[in-house]
């Protein structure tokens, strides 16, 4: 042997028991130390040598071997393989005792032991002859073999080594050619698990470009039969496995697709090889996996189809569709697997290239599937899936024959519409522009021509479509490139943005087209299934008009916006198109429109393009769009003239004919145009036509365009700062407001100036509490009259407090404030918010990690951002819009400490106000959207701990807020079960304790904070958001305290205290609060211990408690808290509290008083109050009895009270309250 050549005598020492089965003792004696392992396992490579083939060792120890020998071939790789490669002869006897342990054993543990050793050594090693050895006795075994039965371990070790080491693909085809020969032998083997290894080994070699183009022949001649034979009739999922991923590799090259998808081409020799079926194709096979259960075997099918499809979708996908594969793929849309229909969106799209596809009408059968598929893949977090599905969607409704009927039912095409709607509002652009590019398809008179046609449902998609594109621009506009680095990105941004508005108007145009082509349809003029006497809304006249409103308040600034950054021809050619259209479609607003356009400098600006882009050849169809646009606009235009009568028949007819003709020819600028018309020399009649022409278009240019506002604009151009022309008069503000032009660009920096001159007394306007309103100055009278017709200037107001100098900012707030209280009629808290929540994702995304810093006047915008929500209508639903705010709210409270008092308390107002301003279903979702913010639940446990040592700070207010939202978070998400992200941990000592020692003027923080105990003991302190924690050491629990827990004796002592001191001091809001904590640890206590809930209610200072809050005036027992702290005391009957005689006297003052004049909340305790003595039913007084019931009959119910009902929202010191939480 090898090894004992190069080893030398070495002395064997103490050895420990577990090391010892890893030595061969009877001749490690011989065996030189330098072939030990210096780590554990301590391994000896002459040992393994020579133990591992020895026939008298049992297979257990040899497996051990095997096992630490791996173990440490993992864990010390350098040490091993320094060990094994220190003589090469060795390294190439062991491998050649483990080739031959791997043919001499069945068991499959060891075999796939030696196999996984072999590879590691040989990866390892990286030795070019130890890897030639191994291939050599892995051919010479396999050509011993007088049958394929034992071949398993050296096809599996032959598979996984050219796995490891892929160059070996190629030394096997050229220098073991023949090897080929006996892997067809184990094609054709009974045994799928040898056929597995062999399909495995093939696939490896085919992965090699070199080796498949050397095996092209042989599969040709011999493989292809067979293996398609084998992957058909394959029973086990190894084999099915293993065969799919041969064929991945074999689809990978046109030569083998073609072979493949071409059978019968093949030679009647490979047609008759042994153990193939003439019969079998791969559309039938891989149809039969797609039929499977399995989702791995549909997913690799799937795969293989798209593999097949790439090479040439026009040749090869008829044999799919003849086997009905798209069947079976729309199918799979509806699987639960991610990948399943991602991978059956992409052969769907494929085969959307052949038109058999359509004309066998898989479209038409699979059409509900994908929408079904597309609103199930929106609801899930995957990008691609979106993108896969809407370009499937988008290629069946493009390439759908007319005559082919997509969609059979109305509902289903407002299902399709539906889903394109949330597709192209998602935030992900991708997804946003493949949606509209969908939309644009969809909008074809074939698809929607299902009676009846759903015109609403097509508003809302362009609405979603206009928004969406809107607002990408917008979020464009706001990101500020800084410097030169980042002209690169503004450039990229740009493009962006003009190709997203491009497939919009694109869109819009084929709406546009949609309404024309219906214009001549009468069955889809209306909805035929309306009642005759219900308002006509879903018409074709209301599309059309709609069409016509958002492309003047949509489209037509977005484009003039973009123009100012860049000119696409495409875009304006989409652009001009569809005004033309409109003039077609609005024929009785078509004057008007045109007279808008003209004032808008539209002449001048088409004149422009056409000179840019349509000199002599170049844009032909730009410069048809940009003639016809202008020939329909200027008949327009004559048609209703301004100040003189219309013109006659035969003179429009002879500009209709003198603009058809001359409008293509112009081409050239103002000045060249001016230059043209005061040549005097001869003009030909073509030229001369073309004279006319051009002045026709100045003359309805000068007559219709405001020249003033241009030459104003102009003059403004070369002003270095408008301050220095500013003069502070209502006029001037109208002037600038007015236009549009003048205001994009002017209104900020003069309204910036006009609050700085303004020396209106703002003070006096915010001041709500005087009586009655005060005048408005005049200057602020225009300013309100401008807001009302113009409501887009608040968004420039906003803009100004936040970004204006403070004393600027402030009087901005006032003004806008002072505007929202006095015209509650209009509604603009969507706009507002909409702008608002822009402000603020801009301020997180630049000053995430201090907010306080961004600018002094956050404050200002928070505070009106709450007062927005406290004009919101009770019980309404939280839009989406509504949601983002609380997001972003939420997320910039989590930002701030809790010394940031001007932005958390106006924020802390909005969320407030937010979750008790809603529907049960909204709370349920505001309340997890906020307990998502772990850094608000963070902040709010430091608020919490701050309240004993900050009670008299000014902090006090804000932590009001904080003890009012935890008690809100904890009882919202007790009673849905919410996610809790965060949990607040409270002090219930110093709770109780900043309760017994209440500072001064700190009434509502008291109120706050009962409120919170009394959601506290209503849960039983079972909250999952706020977990009580002990202050410091605490004393061994009584017997007592072990029926109260969590709470202690004392603890319920000392709130039992605190509740009667709070309510000595007699303040309405604080006694309510205190009444309703009482009820809440009365029910605590009761239901662990009656005994102890009687004690409490009983106690004689009850007594002096009542008495001294009766003593408070006439017919003070009618307040509602004095009400029901008697019902609570007649409950646990404590006479000694309340006696019967002093119940009849309340009920005599009840009889005697009149019930009318009592508010709701009063009427219902005393409802409560008489419902408990009815209950009791020990008033033995019959007359007392009698009192009682004409009391009952005579009580109004709370819904018919003649005093109005009290605002349930208030701002008490700055705070916000809603007095049913505080109270009940």
């Amino acid at each position: 042997m090898a090894v004992r050549e190069a080893a030398t005598v070495g002395t064997p020492g103490p050895r420990r028991e577990e090391e010892a089965a890893l030595l061969f003792q009877r001749v490690h004696y011989r065996h030189d130390p330098r072939w030990l392992l210096p780590v554990t396992p301590r391994l000896c490579l002459a040992c393994a040598l020579e133990l591992l083939p020895e026939p008298g060792v049992s297979l257990l120890r040899k497996k051990h071997m095997l096992s630490c020998f791996q173990d440490a071939l993992v864990r010390h790789t350098s040490l091993v393989t320094q060990l094994v490669s220190q003589d090469q002869r060795v390294c190439i006897r062991f491998i050649s005792v483990l080739f031959g342990l791997l043919h001499s054993v069945e068991d499959g543990s060891v075999t796939d032991l030696c196999i996984e050793v072999i590879i590691q050594l040989t990866t390892q090693l990286k030795l070019e002859q130890t890897t030639r050895c191994l291939l050599d006795e892995c051919h010479k075994e396999l050509c011993n073999m007088p049958s394929m039965r034992g071949s398993l371990a050296t096809l599996t070790l032959l598979g996984k080594l050219v796995d490891a080491i892929p160059a070996l693909a190629d030394e096997l085809v050229m220098e073991h050619g023949n090897l080929m020969e006996h892997l067809l032998r184990g094609l054709v083997y009974p045994s799928e698990g040898i056929q597995a290894s062999v399909c495995y080994l093939y696939g490896k070699l085919y992965s090699s470009p070199v080796a498949a183009e050397m095996l092209s022949g042989h599969f040709r001649e011999k493989l292809f039969p067979l293996f398609l034979s084998i992957l058909d009739g394959a029973q086990t999922k190894e084999l099915q496995i293993n065969c799919l991923g041969l064929l991945r590799q074999l689809l990978k090259y046109d030569l083998f697709v073609s072979m493949i998808m071409n059978k019968d081409e093949l030679g009647e020799s490979a047609k008759n090889i042994e153990g193939s079926s003439g019969d079998t194709s791969l559309p039938l096979v891989l149809k039969k996996l797609l039929l499977s259960r399995d989702e791995t075997l549909q997913v690799a099918s799937a795969h293989c189809i798209t593999a097949v499809l790439v090479h040439s979708p026009a040749k090869h996908a008829p044999a799919f569709i003849h086997a009905d594969i798209p069947e079976f793929l729309f199918e799979h849309l509806s699987s639960s697997s991610e990948m399943l229909v991602s991978s059956s969106y992409n052969c769907l799209t494929l085969l959307t290239e052949e038109p058999l596809f359509f004309s066998k009408c898989h479209t038409v059968y699979g059409i509900e599937a994908v929408v079904r598929s597309l609103q199930g893949s929106l609801e899930m977090n995957n990008t691609e899936l979106h993108k896969q599905g809407l370009l499937l969607f988008t290629e069946i409704l493009t390439r759908q024959p007319e005559e082919i009927k997509l969609f059979t039912n109305s509902a289903m095409c407002r299902d399709a519409g539906r889903a394109l709607q949330e597709a192209v509002s998602s935030p992900v652009l991708e997804v946003a522009a493949e949606a509209v590019k969908a939309t644009s398809a969809f909008l074809r008179k074939d698809h929607q021509s299902a009676p009846p046609v759903q015109y609403r449902e097509l508003q809302s998609l362009l609405e979603a479509m206009l928004n969406r594109c809107a607002e990408f621009s917008q979020t464009l506009l706001n990101r500020r490139p800084l410097g030169h680095a980042s002209s690169r990105d503004s450039e990229k941004a740009i493009l962006q943005r003009g190709k997203f508005l491009l497939s919009t108007l694109e869109g819009f145009r084929s709406a546009c087209r949609l309404a024309i082509e219906f214009q001549s349809e009468p069955s889809a003029q209306e909805n035929p299934f309306t009642a005759p006497s219900a308002k006509k809304e879903d018409t074709l006249e209301a599309f059309s008009e709609f069409l016509l409103c958002a492309c003047d308040s949509l489209c037509i600034p977005m484009v003039m916006r973009h123009l100012e950054q860049t000119t696409h021809p495409a875009l304006m050619e989409v652009f001009l198109s569809i005004l033309h259209s409109l003039f077609v479609i609005v024929p009785h607003m078509k004057e008007k429109f045109s007279k808008k356009l003209a004032a808008s400098s539209f002449i001048r600006l088409t004149l422009e393009l056409k000179a840019r882009f349509c000199s002599g050849l170049s844009h032909s169809a730009l410069n048809q769009v940009c003639s016809n646009f202008l020939y329909y606009m200027c008949l327009n235009l004559l048609s209703a003239p301004e100040k003189t009568g219309p013109p006659s028949e035969e003179e429009l007819s002879a500009v209709s004919e003198l603009l058809q003709h001359g409008l293509p020819q112009i081409s050239s600028r103002s000045p060249e145009s001016l230059a043209f018309l005061s040549d005097r020399q001869y003009m030909e009649g073509a030229a001369r036509q073309r004279q006319y022409c051009i002045l026709l278009l100045f003359y309805l240019a000068y007559i219709h365009e405001d020249t003033m506002v241009s030459a104003v604009r102009k003059f403004l151009e070369g002003i270095p700062d408008l301050q220095l022309v500013y003069t502070h008069h209502p006029l001037l503000l109208r002037f600038f407001l007015l236009y549009p032009e003048l205001m994009s660009r002017y209104g900020y920096r003069v309204l910036e100036l006009w609050f700085s001159w303004e020396e209106s007394s703002c003070e006096e306007l915010d001041d709500v509490t005087s009586a009655g309103q005060p005048a408005l100055p005049t200057s602020l009278a225009v300013l309100f009259q401008l807001l009302r017709s113009i409501p887009s200037i608040l968004l420039i107001l906003l803009d100004l407090i936040y970004s204006s100098p403070v004393d600027t900012a402030h009087k901005v707030l006032i003004s806008l404030r002072t505007f929202l209280r006095r015209n509650e009629d209009i509604q603009v808290g969507g706009l507002i918010r909409g702008h608002f929540l822009l402000i603020l994702q801009r301020l997180l995304v630049e000053h995430g990690a201090s907010p306080s810093e961004a600018s002094g006047n956050l404050p200002l915008l928070l505070s009106l951002l709450s007062l927005m929500q406290l004009k919101n209508v009770s019980e309404q639903e939280l839009d989406s819009m509504a949601m983002k705010l609380l997001h972003q709210v939420s997320k910039l409270c989590g930002k701030c400490s809790p010394t940031d008092v001007d932005i958390l308390q106006p924020s802390f107002n909005f969320l407030y106000w937010s979750l008790h301003q809603t529907t049960p279903s909204s709370q349920k979702r505001a309340a997890a959207v906020l307990l998502s913010s772990t850094g608000l639940m963070e902040l709010l446990e430091k608020m919490l701990a701050l309240t004993l040592a900050k009670a008299d700070s000014p902090r006090t207010g804000l932590l009001c807020s904080a003890w009012l939202l935890t008690a809100s978070f904890s009882a919202q998400q007790h009673k849905d079960s919410l996610q809790v992200h965060q949990t607040l941990s409270v002090e219930m000592d110093q709770v109780l304790k900043a309760l017994s020692f209440p500072k001064k003027k700190t009434a509502l923080l008291s109120a706050a904070i009962l409120c919170f105990l009394r959601t506290a003991l209503r849960q039983s302190f079972s909250s999952a958001l706020v977990a009580l924690v002990p202050s410091g050491a605490q004393p061994l629990p009584a017997a007592e305290d072990t029926v109260l827990a969590p709470l202690r004796t004392s603890q319920v002592r000392s709130l039992v205290i605190g509740l009667q001191n709070l309510l000595v001091q007699k303040d309405p809001l604080l006694s309510q609060a205190c009444v309703g904590c009482l009820e809440a640890l009365l029910d605590y206590l009761d239901a662990r211990s009656p005994d102890i809930a009687l004690h409490v209610a009983s106690q004689p200072w009850n007594r002096f408690l009542l008495f001294t809050l009766l003593d408070t005036g006439e017919n003070s027992f009618l307040r509602p808290e004095i009400l029901r702290l008697m019902t609570l005391f007649m409950r646990y009957r404590s006479s000694s509290v309340l006696s019967h005689e002093e119940v009849g006297d309340v009920l005599q003052g009840v009889a005697l008083a009149d019930l009318s004049t009592l508010s709701n909340t009063t009427l219902q305790a005393l409802h409560g109050f008489f419902q408990q003595l009815q209950s009791m039913g020990h008033l033995a007084d019959h007359s007392m009895a009698q009192t009682l019931r004409a009391s009952l009959e005579g009580l109004p119910l709370s819904t018919s009270s003649g005093q109005p009902p009290l605002q349930d929202m208030l701002c008490l010191g700055g705070v916000a309250v809603s007095l049913s939480h505080i109270r009940n």
